[in-house]
């Protein structure tokens, strides 16, 4: 069976960067394992690094390459050159998430932003909270029903 193809919002992201033993860390693994492929567009890696530079993360400008050199190795490099046409959203910050979706027909766009979960319902590719998208997932990955998203 060949991996999802999918794109993580920022936030979801951050979080498996950033908490190494929270919630989400079991992403990290199954993008570091294949078992995922993450996506990646210019636009939504500028907001990833534009993010990172917060200050209330405190990260130095070593600290931010190492985080992005545990990710973007791992996402497949999608181009963009005409952005699809996306459904209005209420933040501006995640269009790049949607158009990124549609241009690279992904599996799954996974979030836990109540705007772009909003959209869930007509948009064309499934957006999924990390839980609903890991119980999804076969193997090793699949979520253990005591822990928590």
């Amino acid at each position: 069976m060949t991996p999802p193809r999918i794109v993580l919002d920022t936030n979801v992201l951050l979080s498996a960067l950033l908490f190494h033993a929270g919630s989400l860390s079991w992403l990290r693994a199954a993008w570091q394992s294949e078992a995922i492929y993450p996506l990646a567009s210019r636009d939504a890696t500028a907001e990833l690094i534009r993010v990172l530079t917060y200050p209330k993360f405190r990260l130095t400008d070593d600290e931010r390459e190492d985080l992005l050199a545990d990710y973007l190795p791992w996402c497949e490099t999608v181009t963009i050159s005409n952005p699809p046409e996306v459904p209005d959203c209420r933040d501006p910050f995640d269009r790049p998430f949607l158009e990124l979706a549609l241009a690279a027909h992904a599996d799954a766009l996974v979030s836990g932003d109540g705007d772009l979960l909003a959209l869930a319902p007509t948009f064309s590719i499934p957006i999924l909270t990390p839980r609903e998208f890991r119980n999804r997932l076969p193997g090793p990955t699949k979520k253990n029903k005591k822990e928590s998203d």
